[in-house]
C-alpha cells in the first residue's frame, strides 16, 4: 500500500471510528469538504501541515495517519451522508 493510500485508510478509519462527518472534520481542520473527500480517495497530496491540522481535528497523534493498517482490517464503514440535525 502506498503512502497516499495509507493515508486515505486511516484518515476515513479514524473519522468514523470517532462518528466525524467529513464537513465537521472539514471545518475543525480549516479545509474544504472536498479536501477530505480527496484525501479519503487517495486524490490529493496532503502537506504535512494539513496533515496535522487534520490529525488535531480528530485529537489524535499524526503517526496514526501514516501507519501502515493491518492486513486483517476491515474497510472503514461510511457514515451517513448530510448534516447532522440540530437537537432542540
Amino acid at each position: 500500500m502506498d503512502t497516499r493510500a495509507r493515508i486515505a485508510w486511516n484518515l476515513r478509519h479514524h473519522r468514523s471510528r470517532l462518528g466525524v462527518t467529513q464537513e465537521n472534520l472539514a471545518v475543525d481542520a480549516d479545509v474544504d469538504r472536498t479536501v477530505i473527500s480527496d484525501i479519503e480517495r487517495g486524490k490529493h497530496n496532503a502537506s504535512v501541515d494539513l496533515l496535522d491540522r487534520i490529525a488535531g481535528a480528530l485529537d489524535i497523534d499524526v503517526a496514526l495517519l501514516l501507519a501502515e493498517p493491518d492486513p486483517g482490517d476491515a474497510r472503514p464503514k461510511p457514515l451517513k451522508p448530510g448534516r447532522k440535525a440540530v437537537k432542540r
